[in-house]
């Protein structure tokens, strides 16, 4: 199924991993097979273990905790880009009163802001600004995205790198919350 993958890099455990891309073919691959493997792990759940609470500590209580969450950030990083990219001013990143230091208190205010969003609402917001991102992703070159100095708002990163972030890094995150669950009886 990800036989698509270019390169491999093997983690600790002795598991296959894409290496974090570095080209806009790369990126919009890792984005998409990463969303897709998510999807296709959700998708073997059964109804039951979907809506179920997790049995572990976290943050995130269930698996629409996970989802609203990459909702959340897929906003948060085109914002970010309207703001900077396309208005050409400083986005305050990661949010308004937060530092990447306070990033804990940043997650739990998302938490408590889709508590009362049903799974499959989650489920849908998260398909439409997987496709937004993508879409942002898709009007730049690989100088564009991969380039540092580009945009003044990315300052010492790349504006591609905000997009890794956003997509194929975040969507392995939620596929280990995810596993956890699942393996959690």
């Amino acid at each position: 199924m990800l036989a698509y993958y270019k390169c491999y890099a093997i983690d600790n455990k002795g598991g296959q991993i894409m290496a974090r891309p570095t080209t806009k073919d790369d990126l919009l691959e890792a984005a998409t097979a990463q969303f897709v493997k998510m999807n296709n792990i959700i998708e073997s759940m059964s109804k039951e273990k979907q809506d179920a609470t997790f049995l572990f500590e976290d943050r995130d209580k269930n698996l629409r905790d996970v989802l609203a969450h990459l909702h959340e950030w897929h906003l948060m990083v085109q914002k970010w880009y309207t703001i900077g990219t396309v208005k050409k001013i400083m986005p305050q990143v990661p949010g308004e009163g937060y530092t990447w230091r306070t990033l804990p208190d940043l997650n739990f205010e998302i938490w408590k802001k889709y508590q009362s969003m049903p799974l499959e609402e989650a489920k849908q917001k998260l398909d439409e600004s997987h496709l937004m991102i993508m879409s942002l992703i898709e009007k730049h070159t690989n100088e564009e995205l991969f380039s540092k100095n580009v945009y003044k708002w990315t300052k010492s990163t790349t504006l591609g790198a905000y997009f890794v972030s956003g997509t194929s890094s975040h969507y392995d995150w939620a596929m280990k919350k995810i596993k956890k669950h699942i393996n959690t009886n």
